[in-house]
């Protein structure tokens, strides 16, 4: 699976290395409260479908986890969800 838009996460992606780089970006960016309620946030496509059928949270690349419910297009993407998925980009 492709990501072309916020919402999607290239398949194969290991958890442990993904959670293990977002701790290291998040120690080294401070956010502002309510920031991360500004953007639009990459996240599995799967678990969007899983959260819209069972209401569930869904946990974005930056750490953001939230309920989807807007739509993404009417928001600016995460700077640093984009981060990550760039550096997951080029490691493939």
């Amino acid at each position: 699976m492709s990501i072309s838009e916020p919402g999607g996460l290239p398949d194969g992606g290991g958890t442990a290395t993904l959670d293990r780089e977002l701790e290291e970006l998040l120690e080294a960016e401070q956010f502002d409260p309510g920031d991360h309620d500004r953007f639009s946030h990459y996240v599995q496509k799967e678990k969007i479908l899983e959260s819209a059928l069972s209401g569930a949270p869904v946990k974005a690349l930056c750490g953001k986890t939230w309920v989807p419910g807007r739509d993404p297009d009417k928001f600016p993407v995460c700077p640093t969800c984009k981060d990550i998925y760039e550096g997951l980009i080029a490691d493939e």
